[in-house]
C-alpha cells in the first residue's frame, strides 16, 4: 500500500483497545496525524500505545461520546479527514450486566458522531465498528452483507442499532459513512475479561507453576478467530473507497472455542484437560452455539484477505505473553 502524500487527520474514538492501538500503529505509519479520544485522556495510562511504543506519536483529547456537545467541540477543534468509531462497552458478557450503559455508550455514541459530522458538513469519512453478533443465530449459516440480524445480547443489539443509525444518515444524509461487521479478532494487547486472553494468561501460569484451574463456561461454541494487527488495515480500506460500503471482516474458517483451548495450552507445553472445569456459573443466558462468516466481498472489492488463522493467532498471544512475563520477572 502507498504512502499518505498530504498529511490527513485521523480521529480514533476508543484509541486506548485493543483495535484503537494498532489502528494508531497503522496510520501513523501510512503518515496520518493521529489523535485519539477517551472518557478522560488526563486520567487514561494509555497502555496499549505505550506497549506498540507509540504513545508519544499520538495526540489525546477528553471526549464524552454520549454528550453531544463534547463530541462536536472535538471534530471542530481537530478537523479530522476519518473518523474511526471503536468505542463503547465492548464485552458480551458484561453487557448482561451492564445492559444500560452498553447501549448508551455504543448507540448514543454513534448517532452523536454521526449528527456531529452532518452538522459541520466537511466531508468526514467514518468507520463504525460494527458487530458479527449482531448476526444472532445464523443455523450454521456463513454470515454476509445481506444476512439478516437477529441479536441475542444486549452488545448485540447496541452494535445493531449502531449499524442501522450509519446506514440511515448515509442514504438520508449521503454521509461518507460505513461499518465493518467484524468476526472475533484477538491480539496480545486484549484485555483479560476477553475469554481468548483468559486462557492464554491461565495456560501461561500454569506452565510457569501455578497450581490454578481454568474455569470455562460453554467450550464447545465455534467461532472465527482472527488476527486484530490486520483487521484495521480492512477498516482504513473501507474509508479509501470512493462510495462507502459495509463490508463482513473474517477469516472464513470457524473452529469450537475447545480447539483454542487445546491450542493455547499446547503452546504452553500442556494437555488442557488436565487443567479446565467446565463452571455452570460462566454459561450465558443466550449464547450462540455457532457464529461463521462469508469474507468474499472483502476479499473481491477490497482485496483484502485474512493471512493468521486461529492457531497461530494463539501461538503468538501465548509466546508475547512468555515474553511479558520474562520481561516483568527481570
Amino acid at each position: 500500500m502507498t504512502q499518505i502524500t498530504a498529511t490527513r487527520t485521523a480521529l480514533i474514538c476508543g484509541i486506548s483497545g485493543q483495535d484503537g492501538a494498532y489502528l494508531a500503529q497503522f496510520l501513523l505509519a501510512k503518515g496520518y496525524r493521529v489523535v485519539g479520544t477517551s472518557r478522560d485522556a488526563q486520567m487514561s495510562s494509555f497502555a496499549n500505545l505505550q506497549r506498540l511504543a507509540i504513545r508519544d506519536q499520538v495526540e489525546v483529547a477528553s471526549m464524552a461520546m454520549n454528550d453531544f456537545r463534547s463530541v462536536l467541540n472535538i471534530l471542530a477543534r481537530y478537523q479530522p479527514d476519518e473518523i474511526y468509531n471503536l468505542a463503547g462497552q465492548s464485552s458480551v458478557g458484561l453487557s448482561f450486566e451492564q445492559p444500560v450503559e452498553t447501549l448508551e455508550s455504543i448507540s448514543v455514541g454513534t448517532l452523536n458522531l454521526l449528527e456531529g459530522i452532518r452538522f459541520l458538513n466537511r466531508g468526514i469519512r467514518l468507520y463504525n465498528a460494527g458487530s458479527s453478533e449482531s448476526f444472532g443465530d445464523t443455523g450454521g449459516a456463513a454470515a454476509n452483507e445481506s444476512t439478516p440480524f437477529r441479536p441475542r445480547s444486549p452488545y448485540a443489539v447496541a452494535k445493531a442499532t449502531a449499524f442501522w443509525e450509519v446506514a440511515n444518515y448515509r442514504e438520508a444524509y449521503g454521509l461518507l459513512a460505513c461499518s465493518g461487521i467484524l468476526f472475533n479478532h484477538e491480539s496480545p494487547l486484549r484485555p483479560e475479561r476477553f475469554v481468548t486472553q483468559k486462557i492464554v494468561r491461565t495456560a501461561c501460569r500454569i506452565a510457569a507453576g501455578s497450581k490454578e484451574r481454568l474455569k470455562l463456561g460453554n467450550v464447545d461454541i465455534q467461532r472465527d478467530w482472527g488476527w486484530a494487527p490486520e483487521y484495521v488495515e480492512a477498516m482504513w480500506q473501507m474509508l479509501q473507497l470512493p462510495e462507502p460500503e459495509d463490508f463482513v471482516i473474517a477469516t472464513g474458517e470457524t473452529k469450537p472455542l475447545a480447539e483454542f483451548v487445546a491450542a493455547a495450552f499446547s503452546s504452553a507445553g500442556l494437555e488442557w484437560q488436565a487443567h479446565v472445569d467446565i463452571d455452570q456459573g460462566l454459561m450465558r443466558p443466550t449464547d450462540l452455539r455457532i457464529s461463521r462468516a462469508d469474507p468474499g466481498h472483502a476479499q473481491q472489492k477490497l482485496h483484502w484477505t485474512a493471512q493468521t488463522k486461529m492457531p497461530e493467532v494463539v501461538r503468538q498471544m501465548v509466546l508475547a505473553e512468555k515474553a511479558m512475563a520474562e520481561n516483568n520477572s527481570r
